[in-house]
């Protein structure tokens, strides 16, 4: 055992070191501040280590912007790529933020695009020289895919001589190439990516850049923290309970929860692989919805329905697009489940949302829907039908560890019973479908409540009870997670940060339960101090363009 261990040890430290000597010298800090002595690293601060002028107004532009840029030749795809490894280089250092850096062939592609910008005066896609990074889910040419397992390193998914090893790539890999984007970089996961902190044994913790007591969220919480620090100008997570909009949210930036079947997931790495009752879906993260938008748009212009049996023939739809009619539009405000209370800094964005609203001549009602616990029991069965065995076999691969934040869910002490069998799979199933049907009707019946004689547009409500997890404290998922069993599209608004001297703790607070009772205790306005704290807004399925519209015109509301 002790060789076993000192073996894995070896393994993941070599990995964790190849990672740091991929930085060129010239781009590394010579110290590394500590949480307490620079507890927000992005802005100004990250600014202000060694990057260019130009490096700053590249990196701090959004994806539309630089392809307009790049497209019309006012900036090469070399010098965009370079500004965001150099700023990428300098987030990871700043918080633990990368798994892969393929710097060197990303610069490379970048100089292919600007020859055949050069020869053809055109750019060769819509996201011509766009940088993208991607979780460490997905596969891409001549990189390890390790997804945080230290077993998987030298694999392919954990296996030997597969002949996919550095040659596969995965579905939406191919199209981003084809669509013109410039891959440099993949970000920090949990191991099995079923917990909202980023932690695994090769990197260690990703910290929150805004705020780095807390938690970047997760599983995709390497790309939050990356595009947090501006080191990724949009980048590309997965969300099975929340882990596109949680990090996200905990990082200020706008994440879309696609409906399944939107977006392609084929050849991608993933826990569980064949658990279809609850499936993990990809999306985009950015800094503006405008960005989400171009994505979104330029990938559905691929038609990945011909290649992914999953997603729909479903293009974009420009009708969708357009709120046309605003003042119509009615919300809902759902402020507590029933099940754990929000923190101050929550319960204030909530609440500024509905004002604002409110002040454009909305109506918001309470969202009563069905009991979300009931719904959340039927999720948490379907996410251990195999009562955990997928996940402690990758560990095993190596001997590593589980890291604290999935043992209570899939570690063998609490779970010794045999995987679920068929039939206890396809009563499950069933409840799930019959719980949707309820939740649909319920939404049906708003129209009733709307004064507009249409249910409900959007709901509002929380991605967390908190603005962001302290680390190893994040035992609720449920106002994330409840979308997932839905299968509904959501996306994340930022809308405020946490102020020590508003956000008080509440003395009146009457607890539900123990779990509500451990949540609420997580909470000092002093430790949660500047965080970025967002809510998300919940359409129906399948309801993408209406979504990032609506959440479009949400984010002006806010800034005016």
């Amino acid at each position: 055992m002790t060789a076993q261990i000192q073996s894995w040890k070896t393994t993941a430290k070599a990995k964790l070191e190849s990672i740091n000597e991929s930085i060129p010298h010239s781009w590394r800090l010579p110290s590394i501040p500590g949480n307490e002595e620079q507890r927000d690293v992005t802005g100004g601060y990250i600014q202000r280590l060694n990057l260019s002028k130009e490096e700053i107004e590249i990196t701090e532009a959004h994806a539309p912007t630089i392809v307009h840029n790049t497209a019309t030749g006012h900036w090469t795809a070399e010098a965009v790529t370079k500004a965001f490894c150099h700023r990428a280089s300098l987030a990871h250092q700043l918080t633990s933020c990368l798994h892969e850096i393929f710097f060197d062939a990303a610069i490379e592609d970048a100089k292919v695009l600007d020859a055949y910008y050069s020869k053809n005066q055109r750019p060769i896609g819509p996201l011509h020289g766009l940088p993208v990074s991607l979780k460490d889910q997905f596969h891409v040419k001549g990189v390890e895919t390790s997804m945080g397992y230290v077993g998987w390193l030298g694999t392919f998914q954990g296996k030997k001589g597969t002949g996919k090893e550095r040659v596969f790539e995965s579905e939406l890999v191919k199209e981003l190439r084809d669509l013109g984007a410039v891959l440099y970089c993949k970000t920090s996961v949990p191991h099995s990516l079923m917990t909202g902190e980023t932690i695994n044994n090769i990197i260690g913790y990703t910290w929150n850049p805004k705020n780095r007591n807390l938690s970047c969220g997760g599983s995709s919480g390497g790309e939050g923290a990356l595009i947090g620090l501006r080191g990724s100008p949009v980048g590309f997570g997965t969300d099975i309970g929340g882990s596109i909009r949680i990090p996200a949210a905990f990082n200020g930036l706008y994440g879309l929860r696609p409906s399944c079947g939107r977006l392609p997931y084929e050849g991608m790495s993933n826990s569980m692989d064949g658990q279809n009752s609850v499936l993990s879906v990809v999306g985009p993260l950015a800094p503006s919805v405008s960005t989400l938008q171009l994505l979104v748009k330029s990938l559905l212009s691929r038609e990945p329905w011909l290649h992914d049996p999953f997603v729909h023939d479903m293009p974009w739809r420009n009708d969708r697009a357009e709120v046309s009619l605003i003042q119509e539009l009615s919300f809902a405000v759902l402020r507590h489940d029933g099940a754990v209370s929000l923190h101050p800094p929550v319960k204030r964005a909530l609440q500024t949302v509905v004002e604002r609203l409110e002040e454009q001549g909305h109506k918001v009602i309470e969202w009563r829907p069905p009991s979300h616990e009931q719904g959340l029991d039927l999720l948490s069965a379907a996410w251990t039908y195999d009562n955990g065995a997928d996940i402690r076999s990758a560990l095993e691969l190596s001997g590593e560890p589980m890291v604290p934040q999935v043992e209570p869910a899939y570690g063998a002490a609490n779970n010794p019973d045999s995987p679920k069998d068929a039939t206890f799979i396809a009563a499950n199933n069933v409840a799930i479908r019959e719980y949707q049907k309820e939740y649909m009707e319920y939404w049906n019946s708003t129209a009733e409540l709307t004064g507009t004689g249409k249910p409900v547009d959007i709901v509002v409500l929380p991605v967390a009870p908190f603005a962001a997890a302290r680390p190893n404290k994040y035992p609720y998922y449920g106002y994330s997670s409840i979308v997932n069993l839905l299968d509904y599209t959501a996306c994340t608004l930022p809308v405020t940060t946490v102020d020590k001297n508003v956000d008080v703790t509440d003395d009146s607070f009457q607890t539900v339960s123990d779990l509500d009772r451990e949540v609420m205790a997580t909470y000092d306005p002093e430790i949660y101090d500047g965080a970025h704290v967002g809510v998300q807004l919940m359409g129906r399925r399948l309801q993408e363009e209406k979504v990032l519209a609506v959440t479009e015109y949400v984010a002006g509301v806010l800034r005016a």
